[in-house]
């Protein structure tokens, strides 16, 4: 599939204000709090450019590649046996500069849905740290046609779900996992 085009117009979008996004495609946007601190910051951003929140959240990526990065070429796989979803993407941006870290794939040729989704994770000036899962698309073929009203449902489903294993991920991390109580943050007690 290299050079394969991508099947939606404005590669690169989701980088851009919602606003400025193709038209005639679904919007959505989910953002769910990870934590706070760098510790957590620098584990959330780990596991999202390395495929690992994917993964974790159950979807199978099929890539030689080690972590994000612009061209990566990735078949994702939604469901099981016979019923699974495959999905070729490639990469079309990642960020890594200061407080955010992510990535975003676009749709290519046999994906069910034509579009953009993005992983990004930022950490605010009072140490927040979120993803944010940004998408425009629209479906292509006749299953995810038919499932009409039902595929926004999915997807939404699927951000939310990806914000709380990303979520366990930095709780379970060795030096993540801050807390708050009574306005001071403190360190998780893990057990170990």
């Amino acid at each position: 599939m290299t050079g394969t085009p991508l099947n939606y117009p404005d590669a690169g979008a989701t980088q851009k204000g919602a606003a400025l996004w193709p038209a005639g495609y679904r919007k959505l946007q989910v953002r769910t709090r990870l934590g706070r601190g760098d510790a957590d910051f620098e584990t959330a951003a780990e596991a999202v450019t390395t495929w690992r929140l994917h993964r974790a959240a159950g979807v199978r990526f099929g890539t030689d590649a080690l972590r994000a990065a612009p061209g990566v070429e990735v078949e994702v796989g939604l469901g099981i046996g016979a019923l699974r979803l495959h999905a070729p993407c490639r990469v079309v941006w990642t960020v890594a500069e200061g407080r955010r870290a992510g990535w975003a794939y676009g749709t290519l040729p046999g994906h069910p849905v034509r579009g953009e989704e993005a992983f990004v994770v930022s950490q605010e000036e009072d140490g927040t740290v979120w993803l944010d899962v940004l998408a425009f698309s629209r479906p292509v073929t006749w299953p995810t046609v038919a499932a009409g009203p039902l595929l926004p449902v999915f997807q939404r489903w699927y951000a939310r779900r990806c914000g709380r294993v990303l979520r366990r991920l930095v709780r379970e991390a060795p030096s993540g996992g801050e807390e708050v109580q009574n306005g001071h943050a403190r360190r998780r007690q893990t057990g170990r």
